[in-house]
């Protein structure tokens, strides 16, 4: 891809992980509600804005190829005004910026708390080796709290770009994402592990397959899981090298 990318969110986890792997792979427009406290860790250029700005993600978005969106309020217990204003209308604010640029496509950071609740009835079995249980990415949403609305209406939103406008649109729901290893004494997180360089990888992916809509999960190739990969990997070709059994005992 010759145009650049652009890069919401870009000094949070995700953003971490993809520059660690990829900040050589593309021309990287970084954009961030803060100023870096180290300009030097990234790559290209540096945009200072909010997505809620709308005149300013316009200005962001213009000239790009591609948009990885992981701009948010990431709390789990974010208010309702927060997930509103940062994950809805700023997600609308992306899209609609994209559109009108001619971007290509946009890779969005949705996440496992948009269908938390069909945990409910079956934890602790379904985060074990045994349980045959998976969700694919074709199941509604069913949000544990307000942030996973908020993850849910930007997959919907997405959706309606694609269908209106022709947008290619990923959402990837992304489970435990850490950095060096999983957590060894936390069942759920071990099934939803996602590695800093899976992480990269799939959002490589993203950017070079080709796809409509698609809603694939983030995890590694996990011996416990309980979300599938089989579509992140037809649709988009991921080829996850890392498994949290590597690191904890049974």
């Amino acid at each position: 891809m010759d145009d650049p990318v652009l890069l919401t969110g870009a000094s949070g986890h995700v953003g971490t992980a993809i520059l660690d792997e990829l900040a050589d792979d593309y021309e990287w427009r970084c954009l961030d509600r803060d100023p870096p406290t180290d300009p030097d860790r990234f790559p290209g250029e540096f945009v200072v804005a909010d997505v809620t700005d709308e005149d300013a993600i316009r200005d962001a978005v213009a000239g790009c190829g591609a948009v990885v969106h992981l701009a948010g309020d990431p709390r789990k217990t974010a208010p309702w005004d927060s997930v509103l204003a940062n994950n809805i209308d700023g997600t609308q604010n992306v899209l609609s910026a994209a559109v009108d640029a001619g971007v290509e496509r946009v890779a969005f950071a949705s996440s496992n708390h948009a269908v938390k609740h069909y945990e409910t009835e079956r934890k602790p079995d379904l985060y074990r080796t045994g349980d045959e249980f998976r969700l694919d990415g074709s199941e509604l949403p069913r949000p544990g709290n307000l942030y996973g609305v908020s993850k849910a209406s930007g997959e919907l939103l997405g959706r309606y770009y694609h269908d209106e406008h022709d947008l290619s649109f990923v959402a990837v729901r992304i489970g435990n994402l850490t950095k060096g290893h999983p957590p060894k004494d936390y069942e759920r997180g071990q099934a939803m592990w996602l590695s800093y360089r899976d992480c990269a990888h799939l959002f490589d992916c993203c950017l070079t397959a080709e796809y409509g809509y698609e809603i694939v999960y983030g995890i590694s190739d996990n011996d416990r899981k309980y979300y599938s990969l089989e579509n992140a990997k037809e649709a988009l070709g991921y080829e996850p090298l890392d498994n949290s059994a590597d690191w904890t005992d049974e």
